[in-house]
């Protein structure tokens, strides 16, 4: 335990005497920059963070949790399976679907696009669809099967608006007396949908489920069934209790396997952010390291007279422990609380710099954020502090052990 002397000791030499001016200066760059790299780690995890959040978000409520297709393409008699797939604990919804790609084209421009077949009843759980309807009577016109709902993009893309007729040509051919010939067909445009994500508003057309199963040739058959649940972390469990109820004919694919790319990337930029950002910590460490041995340079006069007076090398080695570990610890605080603060703020804080510089910092239409999310995660914050104090207090070490094997004899011989 630290004595009361060894704490009054160590903090009257926090203080500059007269000539200690540079050496203060040194050890409060050191607290600062402790600081600064801590309030750096926190602001950028929490925002990497939150962005990772709001995209698991976005592509959640787009695609389904787990995606079920048939070895052999079709899906006959689908009703009795989702009944079974509803009847899983943890099982939230299961629609069936007509998924095919197909071109798209509009007046003068072709472009590929990919049809989802579903009903209006699972269409309106797509909320992030549904939210970003355009159309007056999109809903009640697609229940009615009277056209198609197609992202914005799409519809930029080939010059429609809503009213105007897509033409959609099926990869599937039919026989006639002239040859084959492709499967083509008009569809009115109901109603366009903005997600702000480009690959869905760009290439993705809903079409009435039975309006999809002619066109592509599904008789009394979906293509896939989309299952969501009530948990999405834990999507590894639902889908062996979901591979027992459709047996061995079928191949499951999660949401995990579906982005393991995009994810992936994101987990290692996080982690290649935090070790980058923890190189601010181990200099700023560094720099706790020279301002010790600097103060322990300049406080050789009173550490040998402290030794003469009865101060053993422990407490020495002690007190100036305490001086590098108040500026690790006061360093640690200060940048946990201010990274706290500027993650929770962030967005007040973006809206007066982009007032102040006349800029946008994210511009939407390349970010497709209107806001920079954060998410404060507890374990990361002790984990940033924790790494940043062992690494201040390791730097604290060789001056502690420098100044308790300080000879008193040599420090006096020329005072």
């Amino acid at each position: 335990m630290l004595s009361a002397f060894e704490r009054m000791v160590a903090l009257r030499y926090l203080w500059p005497g007269r000539r200690e001016t540079f050496t203060f200066l040194v050890a409060l760059f050191s607290l600062l920059g402790i600081a600064f790299g801590v309030f750096t780690l926190i602001v950028v995890m929490s925002v990497m963070g939150g962005f990772r959040d709001e995209m698991l978000t976005r592509v959640l409520g787009l695609q389904p949790h787990v995606f079920a297709r048939s070895f052999d393409g079709s899906i006959f008699d689908y009703d009795p399976l989702i009944d079974r797939v509803l009847n899983v604990h943890g099982v939230e919804t299961a629609a069936p679907v007509v998924r095919a790609e197909v071109l798209a084209r509009g007046e003068y421009n072709v472009t590929g696009a990919l049809v989802y077949g579903m009903s209006i009843q699972d269409l309106q759980r797509k909320k992030r669809v549904v939210s970003g309807l355009r159309g007056s009577s999109a809903l009640e016109s697609y229940a009615a099967e009277e056209g198609v709902i197609v992202g914005h993009r799409l519809a930029n893309k080939l010059n429609l608006a809503i009213g105007d007729s897509i033409r959609l040509i099926a990869p599937s051919v039919t026989a006639t007396v002239f040859g084959s010939v492709p499967r083509a067909r008009r569809y009115k445009i109901v109603g366009t949908f903005n997600v702000d994500m480009s690959e869905y508003d760009s290439g993705f057309v809903f079409m009435p489920l039975r309006l999809a199963q002619v066109h592509f040739k599904f008789r009394n058959s979906v293509s896939s069934i989309e299952i969501t649940v009530d948990d999405p972390d834990q999507i590894n469990e639902m889908r062996m209790l979901l591979g027992n109820v459709f047996g061995k004919g079928y191949r499951l694919t999660d949401w995990q396997q579906m982005n393991a790319t995009y994810f992936s990337v994101l987990e290692v930029q996080q982690r290649v952010m935090f070790v980058i950002l923890l190189l601010i910590v181990l200099v700023a460490a560094f720099n706790i390291i020279s301002s010790m041995i600097m103060l322990v340079r300049s406080k050789g006069r009173q550490i040998a007279i402290l030794r003469t007076v009865g101060a053993t090398r422990g407490q020495i080695m002690r007190i100036f422990f305490i001086n590098g570990a108040l500026i690790g610890i006061v360093g640690t605080v200060s940048g946990v609380v201010a990274g706290i603060l500027f993650s929770i703020y962030i967005e007040p804080i973006r809206a007066v710099f982009e007032d102040l510089f006349g800029t946008r910092l994210f511009p939407h239409e390349f970010y497709f954020l209107s806001q920079l999310p954060t998410r404060i995660d507890g374990v990361e914050v002790g984990v940033v502090a924790i790494v940043a104090l062992v690494l201040s207090f390791l730097a604290t070490v060789y001056p502690a052990w420098r100044a308790a094997r300080t000879d008193p004899v040599e420090a006096l011989r020329h005072e």
